[in-house]
């Protein structure tokens, strides 16, 4: 039997999961972001690419049927179910220069990105390897000149996203800690293995 694990808000973690598992990432009060990070356990140097997803996707509106690429070309990730179907893979983990650019009167934090960095390490994942986070139930509409803007999620307590492993991978992932990614407030995300 499968047990759900909560990473409590504006934290992270990392972990392995093995090829043909399932991850299911919930959204247990809603309106909060989990920025995900992929790469293969066989070397951590094939990492999840935002690039060649949508370039093989063919889309950057990801959701139940589409897969997650690695730098070398690799299907990483399949989605197989999705309860909300927007999800932003355009936008960085945010960081203490986040912070600083974009919320300049409140207080700095590491941000996913520090998050992340301190989760992966024991991994042998140092920041320079992070890139571009998957961000699970990140809202961030694109207008008609490409302008974007980042608006509260819009999944709802409850709201989940399974994705099935194809390869062996070690997983990173956040409850984010950006103001504008969660509506101003910050709550945990659970997540189970299959």
């Amino acid at each position: 039997m499968s047990t759900t694990v909560e990473i409590p808000p504006r934290s992270g973690t990392a972990f392995a999961l093995s090829k043909g598992r399932t991850l299911t990432v919930i959204d247990p009060e809603g309106c909060q972001v989990a920025d995900l990070l992929a790469y293969s356990a066989a070397d951590v140097r094939e990492v999840i690419s935002n690039g060649r997803t949508f370039d093989y996707e063919e889309t950057i509106m990801l959701t139940t049927g589409n897969r997650l690429w690695s730098n070398r070309s690799n299907t990483m990730l399949t989605i197989v179910a999705d309860d909300v179907g927007r999800h932003d893979f355009l936008l960085t983990p945010c960081s203490e220069a986040t912070f600083r650019h974009f919320y300049p009167t409140k207080p700095v934090h590491r941000g996913c990105f520090g998050n992340l960095a301190v989760a992966l390490e024991p991994f042998g994942i140092g920041p320079d390897a992070i890139p571009t986070a998957f961000n699970l139930f990140m809202n961030v509409p694109l207008d008609g000149k490409g302008r974007l803007q980042v608006d509260p999620p819009v999944s709802e307590a409850g709201d989940s996203i399974t994705l099935k492993a194809e390869m062996d991978l070690v997983i990173g992932l956040t409850a984010c800690s950006a103001y504008a990614s969660n509506g101003g407030s910050f709550k945990p995300i659970n997540y189970r293995i299959d």
